[in-house]
């Protein structure tokens, strides 16, 4: 009794040898995301459901996290708590060279770019009632900035900047977006900015509601100005009717300005987890772009455009391999 007692023992520790040693072989990768409203947990969910798909083949288990948004993932990222981070390429930038959140600490020289994917127009949604028609008129109204560690808290205060109002020429709230159109349909605030992909669900939920409401556009000289001053920045443009059809708006399109989300990790990050996302998502571009209508515009050329940080390793083994190295620039390579 007492071998057979000592045979069943084995028999345990082998097994449970095999499974910690088949366990050992997975790696578990997170994706930091923002509100899972927004365009930045559905991006997240399908580049994780790419990785995935290959599991046999990388062994890789990739989850999403949705998070405060861009400042949040380029930390979490920075310091080790997620492994990859979804964020807008003006905070990309503020990170590299040290400005904004990053002014204290000085520049994130760990960042490193991964891809580029959908561009987010600054969009600023206002009720009908309020009057307001332009950026000018958002002053003495009740204005949704967006939360701290969010991206468009800071696109926020760089327009109101452009057209020369100050925080105190408004009285500011910092909620974060997903709060936002029940606060408009409340009557609780006249108006919100929201740095997104379009079509959006908030956008959708605050141009449905009982109170009219309209997009204002983001146009004229300051506008001109703040594209100098700022390479991140481009124009953009809305399609009211196609995706908003209850919105007050009369005009098919509204232009305003934007940014791009885009993929970033650390300089500590494997260089085989980096190829494996990268490949996936590139060789599977026609599936990934019907996973979510913001990325229907998606090529492969833009998607190494509105980047700052130098490329990751892994990364740039695809795209040595695939013949896009072509379209990144010199900066962006280190040796």
């Amino acid at each position: 009794m007492r071998k057979l007692g000592y045979l069943v023992l084995a028999i345990m520790f082998l097994v449970l040898g095999l499974g910690f040693k088949a366990q050992s072989k997975i790696t578990f990768v997170t994706i930091g995301t923002g509100g899972v409203t927004g365009v930045y947990y559905p991006a997240g969910g399908a580049i994780s459901k790419m990785v995935n798909a290959k599991f046999k083949q990388y062994h890789i288990k990739m989850t999403v996290e949705s998070t405060g948004g861009s400042v949040y993932n380029i930390n979490a990222v920075l310091s080790g708590d997620l492994d990859f981070g979804i964020c807008q390429s003006d905070r990309q930038y503020e990170a590299w060279h040290g400005l904004a959140e990053w002014k204290n600490k000085g520049p994130q020289k760990n960042l490193r770019s991964v891809f580029a994917l959908h561009p987010e127009s600054i969009t600023l949604v206002a009720s009908v009632d309020s009057g307001i028609k332009s950026v000018y008129d958002l002053k003495g109204k009740r204005v949704n900035l967006g939360n701290p560690g969010s991206g468009q808290l800071q696109n926020s205060k760089d327009i109101l900047k452009a057209f020369g109002i100050s925080l105190k020429d408004i009285k500011p709230e910092y909620v974060k977006a997903v709060e936002a159109p029940g606060l408009l349909q409340d009557g609780r605030i006249d108006a919100f900015f929201y740095t997104v992909g379009h079509p959006n669900g908030n956008i959708k939920e605050a141009t449905s509601g009982r109170i009219k409401v309209r997009i204002i556009p983001i146009t004229g000289k300051p506008v001109e100005k703040l594209l100098k001053e700022h390479p991140y920045y481009a124009k953009a443009e809305i399609p009211v009717k196609k995706f908003y059809p209850m919105a007050a708006n009369k005009k098919p399109i509204v232009w305003t300005v934007g940014v791009k989300a885009t993929v970033v990790t650390s300089a500590k990050e494997p260089a085989n987890i980096v190829y494996a996302i990268t490949k996936e998502v590139f060789e599977n571009l026609d599936t990934f772009k019907k996973l979510h209508p913001a990325f229907a515009v998606l090529t492969k050329k833009n998607m190494l455009e509105g980047l700052t940080a130098p490329i990751h390793p892994g990364a740039l083994k695809y795209y040595r391999e695939s013949g896009l190295i072509k379209y990144i620039p010199k900066n962006l390579i280190q040796q």
